[in-house]
Parts: C-alpha cells; sequence; structure tokens
C-alpha cells in the first residue's frame, strides 16, 4: 500500500499527542512541522511557569497554528499546580458556592492564565451530572447533581475561558456521573433510556454548545439505548444524530484518551481505535499520556490505511481537519476581553465550605489524615491541611490498618480532627470515625465527594467540596487552625 504525503498530513492533522519530560523531544516537534495538530501537557512536562512557557514556545515554533492542550479544571485536577495543589476550588466547591458570576471569574482567571503560558486548549470544564455518590471518577469534578445547577454553571465556566482567549472542552458526552466504573480501567454502562438522559445528563451539553464551547470530549462509556456495546466515543449515534443534528454542536468533537482501556480494549488498540472513533464522528483524537514517537505514527499509518481500504471515508478525514484547523484559527484571532484575578480562588473556596453540627475552633485538636488513592484524572497531587496549620500535630494513618486506641492515646485530651477523601469509601474509615468518637469531640472534614452518611456520635461533619491548596486553606481557617 503506497504512502501518500497529502493523506498522511490530513491524518496527522487529527491527532493530540503527548511526549515524556520537560523540553519537547526533536520527534514531537518534527511530527508538529509536518502537521500533527497539537500536544496535550501533564504534570510530567511542567516543572514552574518559565520552563513551561519556553516548552510551548518551541512547541509554537515548529508550525503557525498549533493546538497547545492541557486538563486544568482547578480543584483536584490541576497540571500547572500539580506540585503543590491548585490556588482554585474545583466544580463542586463552585457548585455549592452556588455563585454562576463566581465560576465565570475563577474560569476566566484560569484561561487568563494559560494564555499567557502559550496554552490554547483547555481539556475543562467537566460538565457531568454527578448523580452517584460513589463515582471514582468524576466526583467534585462535577458542579454538582442537580442538572440546570450543573448547566449555568456550565456556560458560566465556558464563557470564562474563551473570554480569556483559550478554547473551552465541555466532557465528557453524553455524561459520565452516573457511573460507578472508571473509563480509564474499563467500559463503564449507563443504562438509561432517552428521556433520562436527556432531562438528567444532556442539559449541561445544551447550555456549553448555547455559550458557545468550542470542543466537547466523549466519554468512553456505554449507553445502550444509544450505542449498544460500543463506547459514545466511537458511536455516530451519539456523536452525529445526538450531539451534531439534535443538539446542533458545530465545533471539534475531541475524543477522551484512546489509551483508556474503556476505549483500547473494545478498539483493539490505540490506532484501531483512532479509526473508529474518526468514523464515529469525532475530530481531534487524544491518543493518551503514556504514549511516544511509534505510538503516534502508528496511529496516523492506521487513518491512512483506512482511508486507501475504504474503512474511512476520505470526505469524513477532511471534515475532521476543517473543524480541528477552524479551532485553530479561532485560538489565533485574539479574542481576549477578560484577564485575570490573582488570590481569586481562596475567598471561593471557604464561601463553598459547608459545617454540620458543632465545631468547638478554640480547643487545639489532633489531625488524622486518611490516606487514600488519588484518580487516574486526578494524579498525585499534595492535598490536606498539612501545609495550612502551624504547631498543630498532625499524623497519617490507612484507616483499615489504625488501631483506636494508638490514636486516643496520641490525642490524650484532645479533640480529633479527622480529614479525608470520600471517607464513607475507604475500607475501615466509618468504623474508625465512630469508635474514636464515643471517647473524643471528633470532627470529620470530608475534602470528596460526601455521601449520606455522617459518623454517629461526631460533633461536626465538614465539607469542603474538593482538596485543592485552596479548599485545604478553607478547611483550615474554617477549624480556625490557619497559619
Amino acid at each position: 500500500m503506497s504512502t501518500d504525503p497529502g493523506l498522511r498530513r490530513l491524518a496527522l492533522g487529527t491527532l493530540l499527542g503527548a511526549f515524556r519530560g520537560e523540553q519537547a523531544p526533536a520527534w514531537a516537534v518534527d511530527l508538529l512541522a509536518e502537521g500533527m495538530a497539537g500536544h496535550l501537557l501533564f504534570g510530567f512536562n511542567i516543572v514552574e511557569r518559565d520552563q513551561l512557557a519556553a516548552l510551548t514556545a518551541s512547541l509554537h515554533a515548529a508550525r503557525e497554528g498549533v493546538l497547545i492542550a492541557i486538563d486544568e479544571e482547578g480543584g483536584d485536577v490541576t497540571r500547572l499546580a500539580h506540585r503543590l495543589g491548585s490556588p482554585y476550588p474545583g466544580n463542586a466547591a463552585l457548585g455549592a458556592l452556588g455563585d454562576p458570576a463566581v465560576t465565570r471569574r475563577v474560569y476566566r482567571t484560569i484561561g487568563a492564565e494559560l494564555d499567557g503560558l502559550g496554552i490554547n486548549l483547555n481539556l475543562a470544564p467537566t460538565v457531568d451530572v454527578n448523580t452517584a455518590d460513589d463515582n471514582p471518577i468524576i466526583g467534585t469534578r462535577s458542579f454538582g447533581a442537580d442538572p440546570l445547577a450543573v448547566a449555568t454553571h456550565t456556560a458560566a465556566a465556558v464563557l470564562g475561558l474563551q473570554g480569556a482567549g483559550v478554547a473551552a472542552c465541555a466532557k465528557h458526552f453524553p455524561g459520565h456521573g452516573a457511573t460507578l466504573a472508571d473509563s480509564h480501567l474499563e467500559l463503564p454502562t449507563v443504562d438509561i433510556d432517552a428521556s433520562v438522559l436527556r432531562g438528567r445528563e444532556l442539559p449541561p451539553f445544551v447550555a456549553a454548545i448555547e455559550a458557545g464551547a468550542k470542543s466537547i470530549m466523549t466519554a468512553h462509556i456505554r449507553v445502550p439505548a444509544l450505542s449498544g456495546d460500543a463506547p459514545a466515543t466511537f458511536s455516530r449515534a451519539v456523536l452525529v444524530d445526538l450531539l451534531r443534528r439534535d443538539l446542533g454542536f458545530g465545533g471539534v468533537v475531541v475524543t477522551d484518551a484512546l489509551e483508556m482501556l474503556g476505549a483500547a480494549r473494545y478498539a483493539g488498540g490505540i490506532p484501531a481505535g483512532a479509526v473508529l472513533a474518526l468514523a464515529a464522528g469525532a475530530d481531534l483524537l487524544c491518543i493518551g499520556a503514556d504514549i511516544d514517537e511509534q505510538i503516534t505514527n502508528a496511529c496516523a499509518d492506521e487513518i491512512v490505511a483506512a482511508v486507501q481500504d475504504g474503512r474511512l471515508p476520505l470526505d469524513r478525514l477532511e471534515e475532521a481537519v476543517a473543524r480541528v484547523a477552524d479551532l485553530s484559527a479561532w485560538t489565533r484571532s485574539g479574542a481576549r476581553t477578560d484577564r485575570e484575578e490573582p488570590g481569586l480562588g481562596y475567598p471561593a473556596a471557604l464561601g463553598a465550605v459547608r459545617i454540620e453540627g458543632t465545631h468547638d475552633a478554640a480547643a487545639a485538636p489532633l489531625i488524622v489524615q486518611l490516606e487514600s488513592e488519588s484518580s487516574i484524572a486526578a494524579g498525585r497531587v499534595p492535598w490536606g491541611l498539612g501545609p495550612h496549620v502551624n504547631g498543630t500535630e498532625q499524623v497519617r494513618v490507612v484507616a483499615g490498618a489504625a488501631d483506636p486506641e494508638d490514636i486516643r492515646a496520641r490525642a490524650g485530651g484532645r479533640p480529633i480532627v479527622v480529614v479525608g477523601r470520600n471517607v464513607h469509601r475507604l475500607a475501615g474509615a466509618r468504623a474508625l470515625v465512630e469508635t474514636l468518637a464515643t471517647t473524643h469531640a471528633v470532627t470529620v472534614v470530608e475534602m470528596g465527594w460526601p455521601s449520606s452518611w455522617r459518623p454517629a456520635g461526631a460533633r461536626a461533619f465538614i465539607t469542603t467540596w474538593g482538596a485543592s491548596h485552596a479548599n485545604g486553606r478553607a478547611a483550615a481557617e474554617t477549624l480556625g487552625l490557619a497559619a
């Protein structure tokens, strides 16, 4: 099968690559020069601001119109601040605060920061309606569980980002909020009928489209009523019939990372997934984080082969490339009307804190932080009260392995503050908290997505709606422990 340089350039024009390191390897720059759409940056690409600005400048120098993307959601999912935690509350805290004007200002500030660093596409906001308390991948990334409230904040976030000149990407279509599985690891199923989907999952996406969102990201979830056995990412019924025709979206459809098992396992590999996604109606293919030159070229080669053997119509590929080019042109249009407001995130996070019960701020406590796994989307980012309190003893324990008597002995006559993320889901955590509450004044600080569980005997239950740096400081201030 012959190699067609023009066809290869078209194939590359649909790919959003990635690379390891703080400087771009030669192959990553060369592929941009050859026509690849752009690259997605991760925490492993970022050390500090000057280094990041130099990195993005080197990518832009490869070719005019390069897209440089990032997942900068604020809150728990941050790449810019992955070493310390985000100075912004995430979506759940913004939803709890309930002021769309603040949401718009926060996202405008994030957008202005990205724009100043040479990043022009933010794979945010997450607009999934989090209706499952035990959702392992969305949780505090969501504005909430009420579709209309989520829709209102979605529009504000899109307007904020794009007012700063950075393209928004509402995700994950048609809605990942009702899942109990992580699409990084498997293919979740949302078994609902069309009426539930339209009333619950879709309003935020409608709001994003009406606000002018330049892109929407697909979800690697199965919705049998629409997509049958296939992930939404590979379903024309989802991406064309529903998103394009019914909802009227004319922007760029971006895939979630094709390396995720929810997609790759179904497709039979990343390159095969690239073809299936394009055929289904996607335009910009996010390959993933753990990729290299070989995988990137394999995706381009498979797309070329699919056109040549008839699996992928040429006009579908050309349509995708044209939409990506339009997005690129918009990012270069200079449409920047809003700028940043440094420091905005901390008072917003404080305003989102909710207190149930009574906490005695006069007594210095023992702080017990419950260890928890980070989600794959968030990665390992520092969290908790650690950097925000001064002179207050803190210990870190694994709930299921902790001895209540040891903690009681360490606390002595002091009250105990238990800090955790998704405390109700941590093995042994409920029993530990309720056991401690039989002898000590216990306050629980929930920095994840709260459930209906409230520990028997606890004096207070404090919800921060996230675990960012801003949320941690807000918790410390609420407890009267801020340094």
